[in-house]
């Protein structure tokens, strides 16, 4: 389900709109920034449609199975990532996406997300014939800010939507820690939506 706030900036543009992301904010006591995440989650989803110089509209469109997924959140289905430190090397980078049985390495430094690697960029740096393991994962991975992520409040719709469009089998799953820079919580992958789907289309 959407988040408590989510509702209401619902409500409100429902009752209201079409109304500016400025007013909804002055109308919830925060910032208009503060529902960057709120907006992307509902317009995405197409709940509200939001138009240059007049604001958002409600919208509510969507299959039935749709608006289901809409509502289901990836914090009630992520799973838990594979984190390693950018000085870990390549070799024991690859023993363990293969123990894990996982696609992606999620990359941290200081604790803060700064890229991903795929058993792709793995394979590729192996054939290349570079020593894996005196090289460190940081050298071959994907950087931020070009790491597709989603957030935990997030709808699974819109997680799938990021993975079909970028073509990535996995998200890692984020909190914000401060403007441009994000905490890995968990992971969100194509097998768990497709499990989701399978069941939605069961009941």
């Amino acid at each position: 389900m959407y988040s408590e706030r989510q509702e209401r900036i619902v409500d409100i543009v429902l009752k209201r709109g079409p109304i500016t992301g400025k007013e909804i904010a002055e109308i919830l006591g925060v910032t208009r920034g503060a529902l960057r995440t709120d907006f992307s989650v509902l317009t995405k989803d197409k709940v509200i449609a939001s138009k240059t110089k007049i604001g958002y509209s409600y919208l509510g469109n969507g299959t039935p199975t749709g608006k289901k997924l809409g509502r289901k959140q990836v914090s009630d289905y992520m799973s838990m990532p594979n984190i390693l430190q950018e000085e870990t090397t390549v070799y024991e980078s690859i023993v363990s996406i293969f123990l894990k049985d996982t696609g992606s390495i999620y990359v941290t430094k200081n604790g803060v997300l700064s890229g991903v690697v795929s058993r792709k960029d793995l394979l590729k740096h192996m054939m290349g014939g570079t020593d894996s393991r005196n090289s460190p994962i940081g050298m071959i991975m994907t950087r931020m800010p070009n790491v597709i992520f989603c957030y935990r409040d997030e709808s699974i719709h819109s997680a799938a939507e990021k993975m079909v469009e970028h073509e990535i089998d996995s998200l890692p799953v984020v909190s914000e820690i401060e403007d441009g820079k994000y905490k890995v919580v968990g992971k969100i992958s194509k097998t768990t939506i497709t499990k989701i789907f399978v069941e939605e289309f069961k009941g």
